[in-house]
């Protein structure tokens, strides 16, 4: 037996130990469920960066996609105004459709009738949103402009056109109608045989060169509305401005066709990619050159500025014209010659949520 007093030396030590093996193994138990917790939080952020990086990767995938469908649905309507330089600008568009991927669709109405019935307005319009097989779609003809939201249309087509000096435009109609171009030399045109020039019929006061045949860029871009073709009427001189500005996305001069070809590129290379450089060359940028032109002489030209209607046409070039180079302003540089293209100047600054 041991002595009372070993015994309770005995008994205390092994309550002491006995009391650091527990606290030790409280520490253990602490220290583990702190790892626990933390690899717990680990392993909620790798499933939060994997839900994350799945809603970003599904986000992207749904905006290409969404962007691959809106781009694939893309209209464009060029309703060409007669002698403005628009069988070289379409035939870019022809040369560049198998390259692009796109079709090229002509509007030929009977007897080059710029104003449709009702009943193909309605067809049109149709044919247009509904063909899905033919999209994107690059339709040109000489149509006045149709308004799309007329017909309960939520996505309209993109409208573009180009417009020249009125008199020049009307010269330059004038003997095609009497010589034709180098275009289809062969074709018999309707005043073949007239040797009239357009200065003696300005003098003689003939109709095929009276002001009322100036009037024609302001009711193409006026539409399909009856004082549209009412000549000389100031409301379709401001309606034409008004879809000038609100419904085409670009309007090109004839005198500065290069710089059209150039922005629609920049802005629709769905389309155009490529159309720059073949414009450039040569080939295309004066494809049909009217034969036997002579320009008119000041007195005819002088003649002609005195009539309501040449001021009205003139107004309406001057101010698509000044719309056109506000634009170009915004979007080329010119150095030593050669146009180049502004690069991108804005920027997303900031985006939120974070995540």
């Amino acid at each position: 037996m041991m002595p009372p007093k070993l015994q309770l030396l005995a008994l205390l030590t092994f309550a002491v130990a006995m009391f650091f093996l527990e606290n030790q193994i409280q520490k253990l138990e602490e220290s583990r469920g702190k790892l626990e917790r933390a690899i717990a939080r680990h392993e909620v952020r790798e499933i939060e960066q994997r839900h994350t990086q799945d809603n970003l990767r599904e986000r992207d995938s749904s905006a290409s996609s969404q962007s691959a469908v809106n781009e694939d649905d893309l209209v464009i309507i060029y309703n060409r105004v007669p002698k403005t330089a628009s069988t070289s600008f379409t035939n870019i568009a022809y040369d560049l459709c198998g390259k692009n991927h796109y079709h090229v669709l002509h509007i030929n109405t009977t007897k080059n009738n710029p104003v449709m019935s009702i009943q193909d307005q309605v067809r049109f319009v149709k044919n247009v949103t509904e063909w899905r097989e033919m999209k994107p779609a690059f339709y040109h003809g000489h149509v006045s402009f149709l308004d799309f939201t007329k017909f309960g249309v939520k996505r309209k087509p993109i409208y573009i056109n180009v417009i020249r000096d009125p008199i020049e435009r009307l010269v330059s109609y004038y003997y095609f109608l009497r010589f034709g171009d180098d275009y289809r030399p062969g074709l018999r045109r309707r005043k073949q045989g007239d040797k009239k020039t357009f200065d003696e019929c300005v003098s003689a006061g003939g109709s095929d060169c009276a002001p009322e045949k100036l009037w024609l860029q302001i009711p193409f871009f006026c539409g399909h509305y009856s004082e549209c073709w009412n000549v000389g009427s100031q409301w379709a001189l401001e309606q034409a401005k008004y879809n000038l500005v609100n419904e085409y996305m670009l309007v090109g001069v004839t005198e500065e066709l290069e710089d059209f070809v150039m922005m629609l590129e920049a802005a629709l290379p769905r389309f155009f990619r490529g159309a720059t450089d073949l414009y450039k060359t040569g080939k295309k940028s004066h494809l049909r050159k009217t034969s036997e032109k002579k320009p008119p002489t000041r007195e005819s030209i002088a003649k002609l500025q005195q009539s309501a209607i040449w001021k009205m046409e003139n107004e309406f070039y001057e101010f698509a014209l000044e719309q056109f180079q506000f634009v170009r302003a915004h979007a080329v540089r010119e150095k030593d010659g050669e146009l180049y293209l502004l690069a991108q100047n804005f920027f997303y600054e900031k985006i939120y949520p974070k995540n």
